[in-house]
């Protein structure tokens, strides 16, 4: 599914414009973005929960040269599902 699919599901389901799915997705996505750049936790019960994970930098290797590189330290947005969701999907 992507965020087209997502603005067609909710427009059928919620009896509204496509206009108006399409403006509660990007609020909805948005938010979330908004969140993590804060570095906020946002969790969906049930669904999942978002999270910005701290990576150290470290001297990694190129595998095409073998020369040493240094990989400066990071922040990565990181997706966690939650344990509803893994029942639905494992049934």
């Amino acid at each position: 599914m992507n965020k087209a699919t997502l603005v067609d599901v909710l427009k059928k389901e919620a009896n509204i414009t496509k206009g108006d799915a399409e403006k509660v997705v990007n609020i909805f996505f948005d938010a979330i973005s908004n969140a993590l750049v804060k570095g906020d936790r946002v969790e969906i019960r049930g669904l999942c929960s978002f999270f910005v994970k701290n990576y150290k930098g470290y001297v990694g290797r190129n595998p095409k040269t073998g020369d040493s590189v240094e990989v400066t330290s990071k922040k990565l947005p990181f997706f966690k599902c939650g344990r509803e969701l893994k029942k639905k999907v494992d049934y």
